[in-house]
């Protein structure tokens, strides 16, 4: 009751002693904390080294407050910054760096499962896409050939992303993977797929070169700055002549179209039912 009788407030006051009792002197902090700094000891391991060459009989908890008092208790804040790594930006390409693949399609009741086979071309995403039964090395070689005698430019490069039917096979050079591109078109394909039903193989087939007919001629790309494929092809040929070797072509605009009503389909779904005409 005496220490109430001299306090002049009811609220609890501290419990930290007046006095702390350290076993080290002013010199012996100076070390322990030069050390904390630059060596970056964690707390047990700069107390063994305080107890071997500093004072044998520091305590943790002591050598904690040391580290407290100076402002070096959390390690982590010592540490340097690490210098940012700087933004690589990608490679400004061409036309004529194709990445390719294959993408497995819904097999159709009492009918052979296909497969797609995808090229889209990184300077302008032009696509070209074909169906084949298979993904042996005859297929793959024959949808390279359709290819280079579809695109309007040259083809000096190939990408693939390992995959067998294309690796060192043909007369396009292969590259190591990395086919996010075609990954991404894919993903629309796939999204195409879900909302719809198909009755047969040929039925798939169309709906498919439709929308990448549609995709090359009528959806604006953000990364074109909202130009289409072959907007953006026609820019390139405008000013890069050399890199073509024949003339790019624009389909006419959308002449008559059928939109069938299916709950829940998407936007791409949507798209992919016009009829466009292939003059």
């Amino acid at each position: 009751m005496q220490k109430w009788r001299r306090r002049t407030s009811v609220e609890d006051a501290s419990h930290r002693p007046p006095t702390l009792h350290t076993t080290l002197t002013p010199a012996q902090e100076a070390i322990v904390v030069y050390l904390r700094q630059h060596v970056l000891l964690s707390l047990d391991d700069l107390l063994a080294v305080t107890r071997e060459f500093v004072n044998p009989g520091v305590s943790r908890s002591g050598l904690d407050r040391c580290l407290r008092r100076h402002g070096v208790a959390h390690l982590k804040a010592l540490q340097p910054i690490p210098a940012a790594t700087p933004h690589k930006s990608f490679k400004a390409y061409e036309p004529g760096f194709v990445p390719i693949d294959v993408k497995y399609l819904p097999a159709i009741q009492g009918e052979a499962r296909q497969f797609l086979f995808v090229a889209i071309d990184r300077a302008t995403r032009w696509v070209y896409v074909a169906l084949k039964p298979n993904r042996t090395a005859r297929s793959a070689k024959a949808f390279l050939k359709a290819v280079i005698e579809a695109a309007p430019f040259r083809i000096p490069t190939c990408l693939t992303d390992h995959v067998s039917a294309f690796t060192d096979r043909f007369l396009v050079k292969a590259k190591p993977p990395t086919n996010g591109m075609v990954e991404r078109f894919n993903g629309r394909i796939a999204e195409v797929l879900q909302t719809h039903r198909f009755d047969s193989t040929e039925d798939l087939a169309t709906t498919l070169l439709r929308y990448a007919n549609l995709y090359n001629h009528h959806m604006p790309q953000r990364a074109l700055n909202h130009q289409t494929p072959v907007q953006a092809l026609k820019q390139w040929q405008a000013s890069h002549p050399d890199l073509f070797h024949k003339k790019v072509y624009h389909l006419t605009g959308l002449d008559t179209y059928r939109i069938h009503a299916f709950d829940g389909m998407s936007t791409s779904g949507l798209w992919c039912q016009f009829v466009t005409s292939f003059s």
